[in-house]
């Protein structure tokens, strides 16, 4: 039964005018893939991420799509199998560097005085600190590991959140609604949660799909640095420092470094786009330009 042409417009219709955008159909198509083939790769991929049965640094062909590296290891099935690592571990983290950051600047924001001193300050000292180099020197101080890496960027993410949230709560905890529910007789933390919270979350949700793509890039980095994911772990960022190693075989880091990429630009579509999609004067804006 064919679906009629009409009806599929009016279902794009009711989308939003912001996600009906070029870049944001793009975004929404890349990080939909890689979700595919991050909970698919046991069916797509060709051969065994680990096995080290091919021909070594074979290029790119028809037997083998993205060729193979120095140990014989097909790279396009490690590369599938790299996205179950690679990309779990980011979500997880940004939603953790969230809960983490936007719980402590929402009582900073909303309790004030001594709280917010003490959170901010700890803050600050975060921020003193190059947030590369300061994930690398609590990730060498817990020791090499993709857990050890992942609680480092941990480490130097929240901080960012917490400003943010913050700075959010302080222009809300003033607001009439939430005087009138703490008049009602709204313990603070009720305030905070029921009040507060819920006119906050936008443009948290914005930094965080825009921070998914920094992310991995600095998780992907510490492991280009023997600080994160130990061989032979098919994770992209120690895929890409393999291929260093054989410099003159192009494919063996360039389709990993492909991976990151296209990643990296899908989430900050996505965040381009939610930013414009929950901002009512940009949306407005993008509207009157479509018309």
């Amino acid at each position: 039964m064919r679906r009629d042409p009409l009806a599929r417009k009016g279902l794009l219709r009711r989308l939003p005018e912001a996600w009906r955008q070029p870049l944001a159909v793009v975004g929404v198509v890349i990080a939909l893939a890689w979700v595919v083939i991050a909970v698919a790769a046991p069916v797509l991929a060709p051969h065994d991420p680990l096995a080290q049965e091919l021909p070594r640094l074979a290029p790119p062909g028809p037997e083998h799509w993205f060729g193979t590296d120095q140990l014989g290891r097909d790279i396009l099935s490690r590369v599938m199998y790299g996205a179950r690592v690679s990309i779990p571990l980011t979500v997880l983290l940004v939603a953790m560097s969230v809960l983490i950051g936007g719980l402590l600047g929402a009582c900073a924001g909303y309790f004030g005085k001594w709280v917010d001193e003490s959170i901010m300050r700890l803050a600050d000292l975060v921020f003193a600190f190059p947030t590369v180099i300061l994930a690398m020197v609590v990730a060498a101080a817990l020791g090499a590991s993709l857990t050890n890496a992942v609680l480092a960027v941990l480490v130097v993410a929240w901080p960012a959140y917490a400003r943010v949230t913050r700075g959010l709560v302080l222009g809300v905890r003033g607001r009439e609604f939430v005087l009138s529910g703490r008049l009602l007789g709204f313990s603070a933390w009720r305030s905070l949660r029921v009040d507060v919270l819920p006119n906050v979350t936008g443009p948290i949700l914005v930094l965080a799909t825009l921070d998914i793509g920094t992310a991995l890039l600095l998780l992907s980095g510490l492991s280009f640095l023997g600080l994160g994911a130990k061989p032979p772990s098919p994770e992209w960022g120690s895929m890409v420092a393999s291929g260093v190693e054989v410099f003159d075989s192009w494919w063996v880091a360039t389709f990993p470094g492909l991976a990151i990429l296209t990643v990296v630009l899908a989430f900050n579509f996505l965040g381009d786009t939610l930013r414009d999609a929950l901002d009512p004067r940009t949306a407005r804006a993008i509207k009157e330009r479509a018309l």
